[in-house]
This record gives C-alpha cells, sequence and structure tokens, in this order.
C-alpha cells in the first residue's frame, strides 16, 4: 500500500512511516508541486497510489469519480508533521481496511 503526500504535507512523512508504508512518496518527487488535482489523481490512478491530503478538493474528486485512487483526508489539519506521523500510525489497521475494500474511495482522519 503506497501512499502518495500531497504537497500540503511534509516529505519528511515518507521515511518516518517508510515500515508501515512500503514505497511511499511525496508529490515533489514527481515534478507535482503547484500542478492541478487533476493532474495528482490522474499520476496516482495510474502509479497504485493511494493520496494522503489535508486539501479538501481531493474529497470533491473521490466523490465526484470515484476510486481510484483511493483519498485519505486529514480533515481540518493545521498540525505539525508530528502529529499527521501518529494519526497514520494509530490508524494503520483502519487505513489498511479502507485499502482493501475495492468500494469505498475516501477515509476521512482527524487528529482525535
Amino acid at each position: 500500500m503506497k501512499l502518495l503526500f500531497d504537497e500540503n504535507l511534509s516529505r519528511k512523512l515518507i521515511a518516518r512511516l517508510s515500515e508501515l508504508y512500503p514505497g511511499s512518496a511525496h508529490v515533489a518527487e514527481f515534478d507535482l508541486l503547484e500542478r492541478p488535482d487533476r493532474e495528482i489523481w490522474d499520476f496516482a490512478q495510474a502509479s497504485g497510489f493511494m493520496i494522503v491530503t489535508a486539501d479538501a478538493d481531493f474529497y470533491e474528486l473521490a466523490a465526484a469519480f470515484g476510486p481510484p485512487p483511493k483519498v485519505i483526508w486529514l480533515r481540518r489539519w493545521t498540525h505539525p508533521t508530528r502529529d499527521a506521523e501518529l494519526v497514520l500510525r494509530r490508524d494503520a489497521i483502519r487505513i489498511t481496511e479502507f485499502a482493501a475494500d475495492s468500494t469505498l474511495g475516501l477515509l476521512v482522519l482527524d487528529r482525535q
């Protein structure tokens, strides 16, 4: 299960979460910084990534098009990278179940 971190999340998450989510990457690695969300969506779909974002626009794309790709939305996110790491660790089982269910396209996570 590969995660693609959107530009609104730190690149540090890749290394910090590598044992849980091997093969994950940041949009910067693919020259997708400041690119339209639809371009990131299409790249994730073609490359087998799930998008992790704090951007509500991906929620709208997931609602409009459905999976793939799947979207993990860190809703109302203004927290430090350490908190994003903790949430993605805390909800690892939930994320694994989400990834395995072909009927689901959006997982909303909050800090609490």
